[in-house]
Formats: C-alpha cells, structure tokens, sequence
C-alpha cells in the first residue's frame, strides 16, 4: 500500500512535468531586520524573456509582473514556460535542494486550463524577524539579539482582472505586518495588560487639557480588557488596510492592475492567525477532526452588509441599481403586483407591491458561484479593484469591496498535535470542487503512506491536492474520477504541519 500511494502520487505529478520535490526554504525579506544566518530575498522567478532598465516599455513591465512565480518555486525560464502551459498543467511545487520551507510546509500549484493568459495566483511563505520602535516607558530602546520578535507567514493571493495586485500583495503584505507589530515586540512579550496609551515621544509637547471634553464619569466606571492577542489581530487588520491604500496609490505607475483575495497566516508567540479576505479558505484537519479557519466572502455571504450600504449611500447605487433583492429581475409588466423580496434587516422573504424603483438592477443578484455585486465580480472583500467599474457605466464597485479580513485564531499550545495534524490553505480552485470531508479524507490516506519524519510528506500531500482538483485532461477538458469537471481555475495549496518550529520526535 505504502509504494503504491507513493508511485501513484510520483506518477502524476511527473506525468504534468513535475518530480515529487521537497521544498526549498525561503529568505528573509530584505527590509526587515533578521537573525545573522538570513540572507536577502531573492528576486522572484524571472519571466521567459527578460528584461532590464528604466526604458522597459510599460507593456513589458506589465508581462514581466504578470508572469512572475512565488520566489521560492526557484523556476528556471524553461521551468517558467512549462509552469505557463495551458495545455499541460504541470503541477510545481519547491525543488528538492535539501533546503525546506519553514515548518516543512508542502506547496504545490497548477496554471488555469485557460481563463486567463497567465496564472493569477501569488504565495509567499517567509520568516520575518521584527525589532521593536520604543519603549512603553518612553526611552530609547538598546536592542540586544533576542529581544525582537519573530514571526511565520505564509499567503495565497488569488488575482482577479490580472496578476499585478497578487503579485504586489504577495512581496508586501508581510512588510506591513511587520511594521504594525513594531510598536508592539515589548508589549507582547510582557504578561500585564497592555498600556492603554504608548507614551509621546521624547521632546514632543503635551496636548491641552481635554478635561472638559470629558462627559459624565458614571460610563466610564471601569476599563475595557484587551488582550495580546486582539493586539496582533488588529496590527493584522491595519496592516491590510495599509497595503489597500499602497495598492490605490501606486496602482497607475507600477501596473497594479486588477484586484486579489487574500488567505494569510502569522504564526507568532504559540498562536496561528489566519486573515482571510475573500473566496479562499483554510481548515485544520486534526485526528481527523475538520476545523474550518476561515470562511468565504461572496455577495451571498454578505448580501445584508452590502444592501445596507446601498440603503445608507443611494448615490453609490446611481439610477441604475437597487439595494432590495428579488428571486428574479422584475419585469414592466408585473409594476402594481406583489413579488418576493428582501431588504438589508431580513434573513427571509416577504411580498411587497412592485413600484418604478424595483424595475432597476439589483445590488446582488445570482446565486453560488454565480453571484455578482452589481453584475460585475463575485467576491466581496480582497485587496485593490481601484479601478473597477460596472460595464458600460461610470458607477465604482469598490466602495462595496472591502479591504478588511476576518482573522481567526487558534493557540497551538492547548493541544498536542502529531504529525498528521496539519492546516491547508487553498485558493478557490481547491474548494469549487472538493469538499472539507475530500480533503481530510486526503490528508489521512497521503500522510499514511510516509514516515512521520519524512519532510517530503507535506509537499507530496499538497501535490495530491492540487492533482484531485485538477483532474486528468479527456476529450471534454478536465475530468474528475466521478467524470465531473475539474477546476479550470488557478490551483494554489498550502500544507502546515501543526508541529511548529520543532521537529517531532
């Protein structure tokens, strides 16, 4: 059973052009301040043709941006090209160089079967070293190795409309984080409560007395508690919300073109967070147990958020949209009826007498994949989309997109986890056609056809992944075993063993 399980896995993967790899670690990225054995980040992997120099025609630049893979797949040119074949599908994972992605995290990924010229998914899996800014007292702060913090990372970018907001996101997101927990290294590190205000910086004069700003004491009786925790959940928060207002700014001159999902992971101080914001997800598979992280952001999973907006900005719906839905477009002719509907308050469904207004496009409309916010994009929250606008009108879509993720977290020291324990991240591509139940199912029939120190076991359970999503080509395209279509979609799968930094004994 064992060689089986892994001459099967070996088969495909070599099949799309692939060997069954283990994974290479990455480097420290360059801005931050890192232990002395990092070394600098590397360039990402270069486009077939490249190209150099600040006269590089704008339409290059937005090739090469386009075309880049995540860093730590160490592609070659020919690598790059058959990692771009539509027709081919390889499944590429890190190579086998001996060294491994923190944690031995196994990644695997496969290009769409034509959806778009190239892959829009982006990955970064990084080791982030941060040095505190000051001191709570207020006194310039004397560093000595160890006193900072580090931190794991691991992202999947799922672009949409082009690949320049994944590609941007998946070399900056973590610089963020990093510079929102600057202030907090001595916070966290430090069992009392954290201060309610950081202290001015020396020399800066003190702001007037707000006494009488002040109104009645009875509400104010007692303190808010704040946890470290909610701490880094917020510098989380912030620090998407940053690279959103970095992507609006930048977005003309540095071909930021499109929008992407993000699924992110910071492991920090004995707990996994995981910011999700968008259609990717991620579950714990534990003894079995399936533990959903993260959940989607669709116009169906937000309806009564985006219509509420609609309802408190009509101006953001134009003439052209309505913030009610209905099970179906009205029509002219059904003006004066009663017809279903539903408004930003209600879970179910009442009659209301159809009126002029009612005849105009809903906010949300379709259903399941199908489900567009004003007839154009079916996620709802995610990084950029700067630009995007309803077909043929002038009308933005962003304002209803939100830059905000849902951050769940799980503290790794309340369980004992084997080896097999592990958390999966994926793109949507993954998930449109394999269920939870699929993917523990996988994780249990992979990871016991190895040995449990068998680092390689991670990489080949993600390239097992990738491969049940993405079928096996047939007259009809891609096909599932059940004969039912693969995803045609970008792939992009993460595996976390839950043991930590540590090794298993």
């Amino acid at each position: 059973m064992l060689n089986r399980v892994r001459s099967a896995v070996a088969h495909l993967v070599s099949s799309g052009g692939a060997p069954p790899p283990r994974p290479k670690s990455p480097d420290l990225p360059n801005a931050a301040s890192a232990p002395p054995a990092a070394a600098p980040e590397a360039p990402r992997s270069p486009p077939a043709k490249a190209g150099s120099g600040s006269a590089t025609p704008a339409k290059a630049v937005e090739t090469r941006a386009s075309f880049s893979r995540p860093t730590f797949l160490q592609l070659s040119p020919g690598g790059l090209r058959r990692a771009d074949d539509h027709a081919g599908r390889a499944v590429q994972s890190p190579p086998d160089t001996g060294r491994r992605l923190p944690w031995s995290t196994g990644y695997a990924e496969v290009i769409n079967a034509g959806k778009s010229r190239h892959n829009e998914d982006q990955a970064c899996c990084e080791v982030v070293y941060v040095e505190g800014r000051r001191s709570v007292t207020g006194a310039p702060r004397e560093l000595s190795p160890g006193q900072g913090l580090c931190f794991y990372y691991w992202g999947l970018f799922d672009g949409h409309a082009g690949g320049g907001a994944a590609e941007m996101a998946s070399r900056l997101l973590h610089r963020h984080i990093r510079e929102q927990l600057k202030d907090l290294v001595e916070i966290l590190q430090d069992p009392s409560p954290p201060p309610l205000c950081l202290p001015t910086t020396p020399g800066t004069p003190d702001s007037s007395d707000p006494s009488h700003l002040l109104g009645p004491q009875s509400c104010w009786s007692s303190q808010k508690e704040v946890t470290h925790e909610s701490l880094v959940v917020g510098a989380i928060e912030n620090a998407f919300q940053l690279m959103d207002e970095q992507m609006a700014r930048e977005r003309r001159g540095h071909q930021v073109e499109g929008g992407c999902c993000a699924l992110v992971v910071v492991y920090l101080l004995g707990k996994v967070y995981v910011a999700n914001a968008g259609d990717s997800r991620a579950i714990i598979v534990r003894n079995g147990e399936i533990i959903p992280m993260s959940r989607e952001f669709t116009p169906e999973t937000e309806r009564q958020r985006l219509q509420l907006l609609g309802f408190l900005k009509p101006e953001l719906l134009g003439s052209e949209f309505t913030h009610l839905e209905f099970p179906r477009r009205v029509l002219p002719k059904e003006l004066g009826q009663r017809m279903l509907y539903r408004d930003q308050n209600m879970t179910g469904w009442a009659y209301k007498k159809i009126e002029l207004e009612d005849l105009r496009f809903p906010l949300v409309c379709g259903e399941g994949k199908k489900a567009r916010v004003m007839a154009t994009i079916g996620v709802t929250r995610g990084l950029g989309d700067h630009n995007l606008k309803v077909c043929s009108s002038t009308l933005p879509i962003k304002p209803f997109l939100s830059c905000f993720p849902e951050v769940r977290v799980y503290d790794l020291t309340q369980y004992e986890h084997c080896p097999d324990d592990v958390l999966v991240l994926g793109t949507d591509g993954l998930w449109d056609v394999t269920t939870d139940y699929e993917v523990a199912a996988t994780v249990d029939r992979v990871l016991s056809a190895y040995e449990p120190n068998d680092h390689s076991r991670y990489t080949a359970l993600a390239q097992a992944l990738v491969l049940g999503a993405r079928g096996t080509p047939r007259d009809r395209g891609w096909r599932l075993p059940n004969n039912k279509l693969g995803s045609g979609d970008d792939i992009s799968v993460f595996v976390i063993p839950l043991g930590g930094p540590g090794s298993y004994s």
